[in-house]
C-alpha cells in the first residue's frame, strides 16, 4: 500500500465500517472510499460470533474497495467493549548516573516497568499514557527529556482489556484476508477525529454513543486523563421501545430515528404515529409523548453513568475543571434534543461533534456524520503509524549511511507506542496459533 494511504476498520455493535483515506498536500485527509455492513457477530463491542463478524468485515471492505477502486491490504482496527477498564498508577526509576541527561531510554524503562504491573487473569495492558513526570521530586514536568536528575517518576493512565477479546478481533481481521496494521482504543480514535487541540487543552469530555457501548475520553492540558467504556448505547433504547410498544425491532429503530426525542416535554398529547401491523393485523397507534418518555428514561440512565465517570476523574476540583465541557459523537448523538438533556443533567456546555477536524474541506456530508467519528479516527491513526514507519525507515537508512560516512543530523526517533507493541504481540500470537 502507498505510504500516504490508510484504512480504518471500525468493528461496532450495530455496523462495521471500512474507510480508506489518504493525506493530501495540505496535511488534511481525503476519504477515498467507505463501506459499511450490518454487524451481526458483535455484542456490546465484543465479538461473540467469529464467522458472522468475518462476513460483515468482508462485506464492508469490498464496498469500500469498489468505491475507491483499489484493493485493501492492511487495516487499523479499533477496540472498545465492556471489558475495557482504566486505572491510575505511579511508578519511578532510579537512574544510575545523574550526571547525564534523561533520554528516551529512561522513559522506555519507566514505561516498561509499568507493563509489569500484575493484572487480573486474562487481562492485557493496552495503553500506558504518561500524565506528568517528576524529576528528583520536582513535580508537574511535561517533558523530562534533556533534564538532569537521579529519580524519574510519573503518573500513568493505564488502560487494560481482555486478551481474548483483542485476539478475537485480530483473528476476524486476519481471517477476512487482511493485515492487522494497528490496534487503537476507540475512544482515543474518536477523540482524534472530533476534538480540536484547544478543547483538549481547556479540558473536555468526549462521549461517543455507539450502538452497544458508550465510550468516554477526558482530556485536560492536552493530555488524556481518563477513559471508560459504559456497556450500553443506542441499542438499549431501541430494545426498550420494542418492549414498551410491543413492536418489532426494525420498527422500533425507525421510530427512534424518525420521531424520537430525548426531551418528553415538547410533544403534544395528540401526536400519534401509526405502525402497520404484522401480517394483516390491525395497525398500532403510538403516541409520541409515550415514545419520548421511554427514550428519555434510558438516555438519562446512560448520561448519568457517564457523568459519574466524569466526576470520578475529578471534574469538580477547580484545577481539573473541564472548561470546554462535553462533546457528543457517535450514532446515538443524533437523537433530537440530546444536547439540551445532557446540559440539563451535567450543567456542562455541550456540542455535537462532527469528525471534520482533519478532513479535507470538500468532504462529503455523509462522511462528516458523527456516525463515522471512530472510522475517521482510525484512518488518522493509520496515517500517523505510516508516518512513524517512514521515519524509522529513514533512520535505518541514515544509520546505514552513517556507517559509511559520518552524518551530522539524524531524524528524530519516535518512541514506539504501546499499541504498536501490542499489535505485534497479537500478530505473533495469531501466526503461532494456527
Amino acid at each position: 500500500m502507498e505510504h500516504n494511504l490508510a484504512v480504518g476498520l471500525d468493528i461496532g455493535t450495530t455496523k462495521i465500517v471500512a474507510m480508506i483515506g489518504r493525506e493530501n498536500e495540505y496535511g488534511k485527509v481525503e476519504i477515498l472510499g467507505i463501506g459499511k455492513s450490518k454487524s451481526l457477530g458483535v455484542h456490546r463491542g465484543v465479538v461473540n460470533n467469529i464467522t458472522q463478524t468475518i462476513q460483515s468485515i468482508q462485506q464492508a471492505v469490498q464496498e469500500a474497495e469498489v468505491a475507491a477502486d483499489m484493493k485493501i491490504i492492511g487495516v487499523t482496527v479499533g477496540i472498545a467493549g465492556q471489558h475495557i477498564r482504566s486505572l491510575q498508577h505511579s511508578d519511578y526509576i532510579t537512574r544510575s548516573n545523574s550526571e547525564t541527561v534523561i533520554d528516551d531510554n529512561d522513559i522506555d524503562r519507566l514505561i516498561n516497568q509499568v507493563h509489569k504491573l500484575v493484572m487480573l487473569p486474562g487481562e492485557e495492558i493496552i495503553h500506558v499514557l504518561p500524565q506528568e513526570y517528576k524529576v528528583d521530586g520536582q513535580a508537574e514536568i511535561k517533558e523530562p527529556i534533556g533534564m538532569y536528575g537521579g529519580r524519574l517518576e510519573a503518573n500513568f493512565h493505564v488502560v487494560v482489556g481482555q486478551v481474548s477479546s483483542i485476539r478475537n478481533i485480530g483473528r476476524c481481521v486476519q481471517s477476512a484476508g487482511l493485515n492487522l496494521e494497528g490496534i487503537t482504543l476507540e475512544p482515543l480514535a474518536s477523540a482524534n477525529a472530533v476534538l480540536s487541540q484547544e478543547e483538549k487543552e481547556a479540558g473536555v469530555a468526549l462521549i461517543d454513543i455507539g450502538g452497544g457501548t458508550t465510550d468516554l475520553a477526558i482530556f485536560r492540558d492536552g493530555i488524556i486523563r481518563h477513559t471508560a467504556v459504559i456497556p450500553f448505547g443506542g441499542n438499549v433504547i431501541t430494545e426498550d421501545i420494542k418492549e414498551g410498544c410491543s413492536i418489532i425491532e426494525k420498527q422500533a429503530e425507525l421510530l427512534k430515528i424518525k420521531f424520537g426525542s430525548a426531551w418528553p416535554g415538547e410533544n403534544k398529547d395528540n401526536e400519534i404515529v401509526s405502525i402497520p401491523g404484522l401480517r394483516g393485523r390491525e395497525p398500532k397507534e403510538i403516541t409520541l409523548k409515550n415514545l419520548s418518555k421511554i427514550i428519555h428514561a434510558r438516555v438519562v440512565e446512560i448520561v448519568e453513568q457517564v457523568y459519574v465517570e466524569i466526576k470520578n476523574y475529578g471534574h469538580e476540583e477547580q484545577k481539573k475543571k473541564l472548561i470546554a465541557g462535553i462533546v457528543l459523537t457517535g450514532g446515538g448523538s443524533q437523537l433530537k434534543h440530546l444536547k439540551q438533556l445532557v446540559e440539563y443533567i451535567t450543567g456542562m456546555d455541550t456540542r455535537i461533534g462532527y469528525p471534520n477536524e482533519h478532513l479535507a474541506g470538500d468532504s462529503d456530508e455523509d462522511i462528516t456524520s458523527p456516525l463515522y467519528a471512530t472510522a475517521v479516527g482510525l484512518v488518522l491513526d493509520g496515517l500517523k503509524r505510516q508516518e512513524r514507519k517512514k521515519v524509522e525507515e529513514q533512520q535505518n537508512e541514515a544509520e546505514e549511511q552513517e556507517k559509511q560516512e559520518e552524518i551530522k543530523e539524524k531524524p528524530v526517533k519516535e518512541r514506539r507506542s504501546f499499541l504498536d507493541k501490542l499489535t505485534e504481540r497479537v500478530k505473533d500470537f495469531l501466526d503461532n496459533a494456527e
